[in-house]
């Protein structure tokens, strides 16, 4: 009877801890299940928002090009930084327009932030060869700017090369004397941003955050707005102009804009800017800054806006990047 007694406690024993095994297994299981459920749950809530932000962009992008329409309505004929345009829209909240499930006493950031800038008050490395060759003028501009950052003038060339390579060839017959041989299959990548002159030898990260808010590369060849060039491009223009009297005319201009281009270069007193360095005191390209932020997706957009001269300043979207 005790050897009996003894083995049904054996079995008790084994039966709780089999139960307790079978429990905690199932636990397991349901508590795995409502974790991927949690998980599939969030996955679906950021494509959500990150949805919802490029919306707002989308919807910010709109909004700067009928900026850029009604500015070229009201003052086409010239491009200023005291046009509405240049204002920056300080951090602004949407939490009342965007559309989202909330609990009850929940609150989220959602603010939308930017600015625009003047393409064409950078300096378009686009200019630096036409038909595979380089331009001389150009080139001596370009070597001015480096010089005036305090960076390797000498680089300008080396730049005005690889922009010279990277061009398509031009027809037959109307190739620049000076065009640069092309050979099948070692044509070099073409420049895209500031961040691709790193692929010229001699350039490093520190030159390229000097040169980052001063070089640019457009689609076209154009024009240098001197309504809005910075300080140290609008002493690269002339040859022999010091920053000293790039400050004075920055400061003048200032006080008054340029009204022609005549009107710039009566303010040169004596000093020459080449024919082939195109400038004007207008501008057909854009950049648009955008910063979106909603709950935990952030949204930071670059935008190249180009509007064209005309009679009713139509604006595209040329390209946009996101970081």
């Amino acid at each position: 009877m005790a050897r009996h007694r003894q083995n049904l406690r054996r079995q008790r024993g084994v039966a709780v801890v089999t139960a307790l095994l079978l429990t905690t297994l199932a636990v397991t299981i349901v508590a795995s299940l409502f974790w991927q459920q949690q998980v599939q749950v969030r996955s679906m809530e950021n494509q959500r928002l990150q949805l919802q932000t490029r919306w707002i962009l989308r919807g910010a992008l709109d909004w700067a090009r009928l900026i850029l329409r009604q500015d070229g309505i009201d003052r086409g004929k010239v491009t200023t930084l005291d046009g509405v345009w240049a204002t920056p829209l300080a951090e602004t909240r949407l939490d009342q327009y965007v559309e989202r499930e909330r609990v009850e006493g929940e609150n989220f950031n959602a603010t939308l932030s930017g600015q625009m800038t003047d393409a064409q008050s950078r300096y378009n490395l686009a200019n630096l060869a036409v038909n595979r060759a380089p331009v001389v003028d150009q080139v001596a501009v370009f070597q001015r700017l480096l010089t005036v950052l305090q960076l390797d003038g000498s680089l300008a060339q080396a730049v005005a090369d690889e922009v010279a390579r990277a061009q398509q060839p031009a027809p037959q017959g109307q190739a620049a004397q000076n065009a640069l041989p092309v050979r099948a299959g070692t044509e070099p990548m073409e420049l895209m941003r500031a961040e691709d002159l790193l692929a010229v030898a001699g350039f490093t990260p520190q030159a390229i955050e000097r040169l980052r808010d001063l070089v640019i590369v457009l689609p076209a060849q154009t024009n240098i707005n001197v309504n809005t060039a910075p300080v140290e491009l609008l002493a690269a223009l002339p040859e022999n102009y010091t920053m000293a009297e790039a400050t004075a005319l920055a400061y003048q201009r200032k006080q008054a804009y340029f009204n022609n281009v005549q009107d710039y270069k009566g303010k040169l007193y004596g000093k020459q800017v080449s024919a082939k360095v195109g400038i004007d005191i207008r501008s057909d390209y854009f950049l648009v800054l955008s910063k979106v932020r909603l709950d935990r997706a952030n949204l930071d957009a670059q935008a190249l806006i180009q509007r064209e001269n005309g009679a009713n300043y139509k604006t595209d979207l040329v390209w946009i990047r996101q970081n």
